[in-house]
């Protein structure tokens, strides 16, 4: 796929959030119960005795109780603080420490004592890295492999921008599902999304597609941030040029007043619409509602889109 690149829009921009500005109530539909399981409690453990980090955690993601309650945790590579500051994400911004060369290996051993079928990896932003992480990831891959080679790797990676080399080495290390959400729209890129390229967002994903055509993609969406309808569906449209197989799309909440505002709560039923029209465009897998992230049910949703690509397959053979 060829695309026009656009310039990197302004590092660290002033947050987009007036302080005197009325915050929207959230809806019945969003609201979520605290992890207070001994479950959660005993991952919470479990991540503090090996120094890990968990993007549960560190973005506040609102599923963190039902998920660590089955013992279910998104892990986050390549320590706590990023390098980049998006208007919309609750992870510390700064300088960086050192990569933790134990980290995969602890990472493995995590995710052996959770006992995942299933298991997410994603990262901070590492742009003072060559690589921007990429070893690490692959590393991380490797670890689980010999730790736990009945476990299916997801991956959440960051865009790799300027890094030579990154992408190739993070998919000849064979994930089984290769993430990068887009987060939002073009026209919303240089106040929610700075330092990022829209266009180089799609790329990526349409260059793991060129480099290993049976390796399944996945992006994500936030919405209430103030898109049009017409921008998701042309988003939609974008990311089927790149053959992306799976879309999410969840309402985008506020972390702190410090945050992007939402614009507004998008209801269930608009959340289904999404849904069809996106499975009318030619996605594999859809998932869209309120509380849908990334890393929510990827087990099973992985499991789901492994079938609807052989039922696909099975369809063209037979016709």
């Amino acid at each position: 796929m060829t695309v026009n690149i656009h310039p990197v829009p302004v590092r660290h921009p002033e947050k987009a959030h007036k302080p005197d500005t009325p915050v929207l109530r959230k809806p019945d539909w969003i609201r979520v119960k605290a992890p207070t399981s001994e479950e959660a409690a005993e991952t919470r453990r479990l991540m503090r005795d090996l120094k890990l980090h968990t993007v549960c955690e560190e973005a506040a993601c609102p599923n963190l109780g039902e998920c660590w309650k089955q013992k279910h945790a998104t892990f986050m590579i390549l320590g706590a603080i990023c390098t980049r500051a998006c208007s919309f994400c609750n992870v510390a911004t700064g300088k960086p420490l050192a990569v933790d060369a134990d980290e995969p290996q602890h990472v493995a051993e995590a995710v052996g004592q959770l006992g995942l079928h299933h298991v997410v990896i994603t990262s901070v932003d590492r742009d003072d890295l060559p690589d921007g992480g990429a070893a690490q990831f692959v590393r991380t891959i490797e670890e689980i492999r010999k730790a736990s080679p009945g476990t299916t790797i997801e991956i959440l990676t960051p865009d790799f921008i300027r890094k030579p080399g990154a992408i190739e080495a993070v998919v000849a290390a064979r994930p089984d599902v290769f993430n990068h959400n887009l987060e939002t729209v073009p026209r919303l890129y240089p106040t929610i999304r700075p330092g990022a390229r829209y266009f180089g967002s799609l790329q990526l994903l349409a260059k793991v597609k060129e480099l290993d055509p049976s390796m399944f993609t996945k992006s994500g969406l936030m919405v209430g941030l103030g898109e049009e309808k017409i921008e998701i569906m042309q988003v939609m449209d974008d990311l089927r040029a790149a053959d992306v197989d799976f879309l999410t799309i969840g309402q985008y909440l506020q972390p702190t007043r410090k945050h992007a505002e939402v614009k507004s709560f998008v209801t269930p039923d608009e959340f289904e619409t999404y849904k069809t029209l996106a499975g009318a465009k030619g996605f594999l897998m859809v998932s869209a509602s309120p509380l849908t992230r990334s890393s929510h049910h990827a087990g099973a949703d992985f499991a789901r889109l492994k079938a609807n690509r052989a039922a696909k397959l099975a369809a063209r053979a037979g016709a």
